[in-house]
């Protein structure tokens, strides 16, 4: 028996946004920060410019809406995403520096009820899968690596329009142990340009 801690479920959506073409994950576009520090960085030395936390766990329904969407998730949790399609094309996604394993999918509607077909004694790792048109695919990730990591659309189009996201993977501690540091010769940017980084 695995347990999880956390059921996420992300359904993407297409739409207009002030008379433009967008793309959104649980109506949620994505939108870089205002000042164009990479999210990691502005998490890292706590400038703000985001919200952990303001892209819901489950679809709402409603309208399309811009956003700088982070997913806040717990060091050493071990969570299970759904992605629901409910549109005509073959949907396919991708989380940069993460693998996890596909665990469940099927046409229709997903509900708790689904976890009872979940192969879990031989799963496939994947660091990216596809969702058919009208179903789900499940996926579980044990969360042990801290950072900020990009769950994205594999179709470029749709990636740049909004259907994407951040999922921060969030410990108090500041141990060596859970996170190095910043690297001392890394090139530093946006709203970070200039800050002192500390060695190892």
């Amino acid at each position: 028996m695995i347990n999880t801690t956390r059921t996420i479920r992300l359904a993407s959506s297409a739409g207009q946004v002030n008379g433009k073409q967008r793309y959104a994950v649980n109506s949620v576009s994505f939108v870089p920060t205002k000042s164009g520090t990479p999210l990691k960085l502005a998490d890292y030395f706590n400038i703000g410019g985001f919200s952990p936390g303001n892209i819901p766990d489950a679809p709402t329904g409603k309208g399309i809406y811009l956003n700088t969407s982070v997913l806040q998730t717990d060091y050493r949790t071990f969570i299970e995403i759904v992605f629901e399609n409910k549109e005509g094309i073959v949907q396919s996604w991708h989380l940069n520096g993460y693998s996890f394993w596909v665990v469940g999918m099927d046409g229709g509607k997903w509900s708790p009820a689904s976890r009872d077909q979940y192969n879990l004694r031989d799963a496939v790792s994947r660091i990216t899968t596809q969702v058919y048109p009208k179903s789900w695919t499940a996926i579980y990730i044990a969360l042990d690596n801290v950072g900020m990591w990009n769950l994205r659309s594999e179709f470029w189009a749709r990636q740049y329009l909004g259907q994407q996201l951040y999922m921060r993977v969030y410990t108090t501690s500041t141990s060596l142990r859970d996170e190095y540091p910043i690297p001392i010769n890394a090139l530093l940017c946006g709203n970070v340009a200039g800050r002192h980084k500390r060695p190892l």
